[in-house]
């Protein structure tokens, strides 16, 4: 079906984080699946646990106990504050999971009919009904109306408006059940977010005994440089979710939670596929490389390094590119108004043998590979500012 505006480009083959097309053509990926491949393209490592897995079990029904999905549970809440893991198949997928769980704790903690879920504008979340109502762009709405009731939104990281919307819904008592965040905001242009902004709405979710959800789908499992992105933040979630970079291009998502929100019992939500043997050992492996490479503190020097020659090359074209931000290798380049959109700059980026996305109109983001080098960068930054002079 035609859901997807390509580009006439077809991928055939990779290695770490270079991809080629069916001519032969090589490019650097900065895109990386869109924040998936962790470990980049036919990670040797990561080929040869899922060929093993693939000669042993490769699904079976969540009926029965799956060894590879305790074990993978085990992984995350070792390296988060979370306790309890639902698998299901993609960031939608848990979202969805994490928007069931707060209407349920909604109904049997705050004791609402018709619980309220708050989200911030310019936030993304999926393209699942419930999923992209959570979504504060109405531009994902347009033609699939009616959305799902029971949320409402405010400006990402203003608390002024965040405490005003939240004073508005509990005026007559008891309405919301959950605040939905993103750590950063990833599609909305690569806006991370305020550690005083955060803090003080875990503050008021505190008082309130609403549920504050992370949704790390795209910043989760390395890219900021640390396991999670809340951890950059220094507040904690009671939930939280993943997907992208979790299976290193296998498709798997993840609600994770702590025991005191814990809501769900058999039959409450489920997934066929969800945490099956191969999705997991796809995942099990990459958090064991993560750690075996020394990943995260690689993701902050390739920050350091990244976000320095970004500047250097803003100093250069200070009417193109008007500001940089971001976290580890999630970084946006934000465009002047005056100059080329994102989306022709990814195109001339492409020619250039570069492969870049754009976040909104005017922010083109860059998320490689975590296995990304110096030599890599310097490549990347050579390649966008041609494609920069070429449009403008």
């Amino acid at each position: 079906m035609g859901t997807y505006g390509r580009y006439p480009l077809a991928l055939v083959r990779g290695k770490g984080v270079w991809v080629i097309d069916s001519d032969g053509r090589r490019y650097l990926d900065a895109v990386a699946g869109i924040a998936v491949c962790t470990l980049g393209h036919s990670d040797p490592v990561l080929r040869r646990a899922l060929c093993r897995q693939l000669g042993k079990l490769q699904h079976v029904s969540n009926l029965y106990r799956i060894p590879e999905q305790e074990a993978l549970a085990q992984a995350i809440c070792q390296r988060s504050g979370a306790d309890a893991v639902f698998f299901c198949n993609s960031g939608a997928e848990a979202n969805e999971a994490a928007i069931k769980l707060a209407r349920k704790h909604g109904h049997t903690v705050r004791s609402i009919d018709r619980p309220l879920i708050l989200t911030a504008q310019a936030s993304f979340h999926g393209r699942t009904l419930a999923a992209v109502t959570a979504t504060g762009q109405p531009k994902y709405h347009q033609g699939f109306e009616p959305m799902v009731e029971g949320f409402r939104y405010f400006p990402y990281n203003d608390t002024a408006a965040f405490e005003a919307l939240l004073a508005e819904c509990e005026a007559e008592g008891p309405r919301v059940a959950a605040v939905l965040l993103e750590p950063i905001q990833g599609e909305g242009g690569v806006i991370p977010g305020d550690p005083a902004f955060f803090r003080r709405v875990r503050e008021l979710c505190d008082h309130h005994q609403i549920l504050l959800i992370f949704d790390e789908v795209q910043i989760g499992v390395g890219r900021s440089g640390q396991w999670w992105g809340h951890q950059r933040l220094g507040v904690e979630p009671d939930a939280f979710t993943m997907a992208k970079g979790l299976g290193g291009g296998i498709p798997i998502g993840a609600l994770a939670v702590k025991s005191a929100v814990d809501h769900f019992r058999p039959g409450d939500h489920a997934s066929t596929f969800g945490g099956n043997p191969f999705v997991c050992r796809a995942a099990l492996t990459v958090i064991a490389e993560i750690e075996r490479r020394r990943l995260l503190p690689h993701v902050q020097a390739m920050e350091r390094l990244l976000v320095d020659q970004l500047l250097e090359l803003a100093g250069r074209h200070p009417g193109r590119i008007e500001e940089v931000r971001g976290w580890g290798l999630l970084q946006g380049v934000v465009l002047s108004e005056a100059g080329p959109s994102a989306a022709e700059v990814v195109k001339a980026a492409m020619a250039e043998g570069l492969l870049l996305v754009p976040a909104g109109p005017r922010v083109v983001r860059l998320v490689p590979p975590l296995v990304i080098r110096p030599r890599h960068l310097r490549k990347l930054i050579k390649r966008l500012e041609k494609a920069l002079i070429s449009v403008c």
